[in-house]
């Protein structure tokens, strides 16, 4: 049996996003790429407008951020409320489930920021390691 078997079966899911087939690997892919985990960081802060939203992830092109917003709305990760105002307003907010990935997701990220002097470190060693090498 394999591991990845394993895994599946001793968690008892129907889903294994190692198989090629699986529809949890769009989800991860929309949850971990670039923008749809700054998107959700950003989003476990409270809701946001469009362009506060857009200001918050600092970088994102305006149609990068709408497929996000699409992509994680349509996972059911993210809330699109539109309001019938004059501009119309529409606000954006985590969902339960959103609300427990990005809960996740943002201790992944405090780890990343609390290891970056070790990180930068690795990539002088590595570099310095392949400079000499050449």
């Amino acid at each position: 049996m394999s591991t990845t078997q394993e895994r599946t079966e001793g968690r008892d899911l129907p889903y294994d996003v190692f198989s090629r087939a699986c529809p949890s690997r769009d989800t991860l892919e929309h949850v971990t790429g670039r923008w749809g985990a700054l998107t959700l960081g950003a989003l476990s802060e409270g809701s946001f407008r469009f362009n506060e939203l857009r200001r918050r992830v600092d970088g994102v092109s305006e149609k990068m951020l709408s497929q996000t917003l699409h992509a994680l709305e349509r996972d059911g990760l993210v809330h699109r409320e539109a309001q019938p105002t004059n501009p119309p307003r529409v606000d954006y907010e985590l969902t339960p489930l959103g609300r427990e990935t990005a809960r996740r997701l943002v201790a992944l990220i405090e780890c990343l920021e609390g290891s970056m002097d070790e990180v930068l470190a690795a990539r002088e060693r590595y570099d310095a390691e392949r400079a000499v090498q050449r």
